[in-house]
């Protein structure tokens, strides 16, 4: 046994970076989806196509909703929707957050509505929002609105009280003003809540979106939804929601994008890989 041998035995952890070659996470996720998908496709067939449908038939459907231009319109009217309430929803809750946790009095003061706001089924309300708003786009980009909001409120407003006391007083021992420590200091350590609120709002927002065509003025990809469970056209029932999947999935990424780029430093603190 060599010398270069004995230290690589007692130094194991030296030789490990080399022998060690990790898949990429996009490709597991591609390995996932495929097999998914297989598994749908080949035990799908078996299926009476009432009660469900598979990738090959629900694909065929998506492009006859594609050529003749129903899709494309249905995704257009949704999206203005979902575009007004969320974008509302994040000009509002991050500011409103940061405000109740830096201040002691709008904690004690709101902080109980917007828990029990959160927690409330708001979809209960949207028989009364469409008799105060009407059964077009005003109301539904409100329950848009209703239901994504309070994650981000919520998400920002720890994010702040998590934000640890000694970095507060640094900014004290300066001298710098409240609005300084807020925009320096507390602002930048708690974008990952921020984020995280931003991320669980999509979700929330593109069911609010589907709720709000279903209960107002039948619209959008909700309508194609009801229109095919009405005609028991399964594959195409899938097809909107196949859409909305993918579209809250993309939007998930896209934020993390922008917290990756916000953010830099967050990535080496918590030591993720991205790859």
């Amino acid at each position: 046994m060599t010398k270069s041998d004995s230290m690589a035995l007692a130094n194991p952890s030296e030789e490990t970076p080399k022998l060690k070659q990790e898949m990429p996470k996009w490709a597991i996720t591609c390995m996932s989806v495929g097999l998914v998908v297989a598994a749908w496709e080949f035990f799908g067939r078996d299926v009476n196509p009432i009660f469900g449908s598979y990738p090959s038939a629900i694909a065929a459907a998506f492009w006859v909703l594609v050529k003749n231009g129903q899709l494309l319109a249905a995704l257009s009217q949704s999206l203005k929707a979902f575009v007004v309430g969320y974008g509302l929803s994040v000009l509002v809750g991050v500011p409103l957050g940061l405000l109740i946790g830096r201040s002691r009095i709008l904690e004690a003061a709101i902080g109980v509505f917007i828990t029990g706001a959160y927690a409330m089924p708001l979809v209960a309300l949207v028989p009364l929002l469409v008799l105060w708003m009407g059964l077009g786009f005003a109301v539904k980009a409100c329950v848009v609105f209703l239901m994504a909001v309070f994650p981000i409120i919520i998400n920002t407003w720890l994010g702040v009280r998590a934000v640890p006391k000694t970095l507060i007083e640094v900014g004290k021992s300066f001298v710098a003003s409240d609005f300084t420590i807020l925009r320096r200091i507390v602002l930048p350590a708690t974008i990952p809540y921020i984020m995280a609120g931003i991320k669980l709002a999509v979700g929330r927002g593109v069911v609010a979106m589907v709720i709000a065509e279903f209960f107002t003025a039948i619209s959008g990809l909700g309508a194609i939804i009801i229109n095919a469970a009405n005609s028991f056209d399964t594959a195409k029932m899938f097809v909107p929601v196949i859409v909305l999947m993918v579209l809250a999935t993309l939007l998930n990424s896209f934020v993390g994008w922008i917290e990756r780029k916000v953010a830099p430093w967050q990535v080496e603190l918590s030591g993720r890989d991205e790859g």
